[in-house]
């Protein structure tokens, strides 16, 4: 079953339970994108890590994306269980930013790599890793990119 982890929760008569939510709830990866992730954990000689997707204060529209690989789930990391066996990590504070985006491999002239396209964003920079967030939603602080 593929589906977001939210962790065991306690409730007030000591019972853990489970949380699932489907998977296009939270955050999404394309065929393309999983089967690069896969790779490159294999490169990395790190098959059983995941990729963490999560959003920071910064660039020239006010919020980054960032990824890298983790080793590890944190406490208030949600899991997403993809294609290809690969493992997405979103922290609890950039869960609201990127409810509903996906990620996807591109490659053309100009770049390739991974990319998020994010409904939330309102207006993003031209480097394409940097974003506004739609108003309600809690606002960065915009610096150059670099």
């Amino acid at each position: 079953m593929q589906g977001c982890y939210h962790g065991a929760q306690e409730d007030p008569g000591d019972v853990m339970t489970t949380t699932f939510e489907p998977i296009s709830s939270l955050v999404t990866i394309t065929d393309r994108a999983a089967e690069k992730a896969r790779d490159l954990l294999v490169e990395k000689e790190m098959p059983d890590a995941a990729l963490r997707v999560f959003v920071v204060g910064g660039g020239c529209s006010g919020w980054q994306y960032g990824m890298a690989l983790a080793k590890e789930v944190e406490p208030d990391d949600t899991e997403i269980h993809a294609a290809e066996g690969v493992r997405i990590l979103v922290d609890e504070e950039s869960v609201p930013m990127l409810h509903g985006a996906e990620v996807d491999y591109v490659e053309d002239l100009m770049k390739s790599g991974f990319t998020i396209y994010n409904p939330n964003a309102t207006a993003a920079c031209a480097c394409g890793s940097s974003f506004q967030a739609q108003s309600g939603q809690p606002q960065g602080t915009p610096r150059a990119c670099t």
